[in-house]
């Protein structure tokens, strides 16, 4: 992973096989992130379980073996209790470019991942809403 914070902005380099929730991780530990916004976000992934929210508990994971094109990432990311929670959307395309979505769980690079993260001093903290059983942002 190689990574660079200019301002607000860090962009994000990540090679194959590395997990892309730990190295964001990484880089959010490295540059003191509270919270982040996920502002771009392109590559190749392999080995990535993607959800869809239906309840309390349950995102319906659907796992993907094969290299998908990282067409967009978006979401954020929040510092709470010394831990990060991340909120991370994924569009991917496969070889015949039919194209899958939804919450991304995990994932690990194939080829690259070209990731760009703008900090911001928002606190945002997340908690169980009763009655969507959402982990759900709330502000300070």
């Amino acid at each position: 992973m190689h990574s660079k914070q200019e301002k607000d902005l860090i962009f994000i380099r990540l090679f194959p096989v590395e997990n892309i929730h730990e190295k964001l991780e990484e880089v959010c530990r490295k540059y003191q992130v509270n919270t982040a916004v996920v502002i771009s976000g392109i590559g190749q992934l392999k080995d990535f379980k993607l959800g869809y929210f239906k309840q309390k508990g349950n995102y319906t994971p659907q796992y993907f073996k094969t290299p998908h094109e990282l067409l967009s990432l978006e979401g954020n990311i929040a510092k709470q209790d010394e831990e990060y929670i991340f909120h991370l959307h994924a569009v991917l395309g496969n070889k015949d470019k039919e194209v899958v979505g939804g919450h991304l769980i995990e994932g690990l690079v194939e080829i690259t991942n070209e990731i760009v993260l703008l900090k911001t001093d928002v606190k945002v903290y997340r908690k169980i809403e009763d009655i969507t059983g959402l982990k759900g942002m709330f502000l300070e």
